[in-house]
């Protein structure tokens, strides 16, 4: 479990948020929340709490709504919840699990206990996380993996469809990268898709966009609400990036390692097709940068 993991408690009751700060303060960093509308809004801050204790009787918008609002949305729906509360009834508590809250605490707090269930609560989380990123990341380079950017894809593109926006899609090739490989070695091989990775993922300004690694040489970004001029903006700055790196290869045309570019952009609300026609579309703008020469960008 990493150090100082961030609770965010939500009472309103200031007195019962001093008493469970002054019990975890030590251990943990602690966000507070006086109300339902003020919870949501710290709960989705980046980065999001790990842990949130939740009371369930406050003015307004209670705590099962808080919960039931909490599990809707992506980026609070996988930290656990605990309900801190007066209310001893079977019912309450069943209510409250069947909500998705992964703990249901009743006052008077017992604090050695408090402190197991939050450490249980969150080493548990801690390891469905790492499995979460194993599931979702490239174990060479780090970044998105093929499931993980399908995933993104499809979503991306409903909102798309959902608010007639733009979606752009960069395919990107490594040139010659099977002559890098035979010439210095796989192992060398690896170190270089590495390296490429770090320098797109360090070159993307935007949270929003998505790099991730499609398969053996290959990289796809994507990036939602953008033109196809925005997305040649940012082709061309990659493309750059990856030249002032200067991973030397001497059996390429350029003495160092290059990439091909295959850009397009679409507005899925008007599009009869799917995510993967995108993907495609792009995929045949890069085999034309490849037969134009590579290292360039084609859209």
């Amino acid at each position: 479990m990493k150090a100082h993991s961030k609770l965010l408690i939500i009472d309103d009751e200031p007195i019962n948020i001093r008493m469970l700060d002054d019990m975890l303060r030590d251990k943990y960093e602690i966000i507070v929340a006086l109300n339902g509308k003020q919870a949501l809004r710290r709960a989705t801050t980046l980065p999001p709490p790990d842990l949130i204790l939740l009371d369930i009787q406050m003015e307004g918008m209670d705590g099962y709504e808080v919960c039931r609002q909490l599990m809707k949305n992506d980026i609070t729906r996988s930290i656990p919840v605990i309900f801190m509360t007066s209310l001893t009834d079977e019912e309450d508590e069943k209510k409250g699990l069947e909500l998705g809250a992964v703990d249901y605490i009743t006052k008077p707090y017992r604090p050695s206990i408090i402190q197991v269930r939050l450490r249980n609560h969150l080493e548990l989380k801690h390891q469905r996380d790492m499995l979460d990123r194993l599931c979702s990341h490239d174990t060479l380079t780090g970044i998105a993996n093929r499931r993980s950017l399908e995933n993104f894809l499809e979503q991306e593109w409903q909102k798309a469809v959902r608010y007639d926006d733009e979606l752009a899609i960069i395919f990107m090739d490594i040139d010659h990268f099977k002559k890098y490989n035979d010439n210095y070695g796989h192992l060398a091989g690896d170190a270089c898709l590495r390296d490429v990775a770090g320098v797109l993922k360090g070159a993307l300004n935007r949270s929003t966009d998505l790099l991730a690694r499609y398969g053996g040489e290959e990289f796809v970004c994507v990036l939602p609400k953008t033109s196809l001029a925005g997305a040649l903006i940012v082709a061309e700055s990659l493309r750059s990036a990856i030249l002032d790196q200067a991973i030397p290869h001497q059996y390429s045309n350029h003495s160092c390692v290059t990439l091909s570019f295959g850009v397009v952009s679409a507005r899925p609300a008007t599009q009869q097709g799917c995510p993967t026609d995108l993907l495609e579309a792009a995929d045949k703008k890069l085999f034309e940068a490849k037969n134009q020469g590579r290292n360039q960008v084609v859209s």
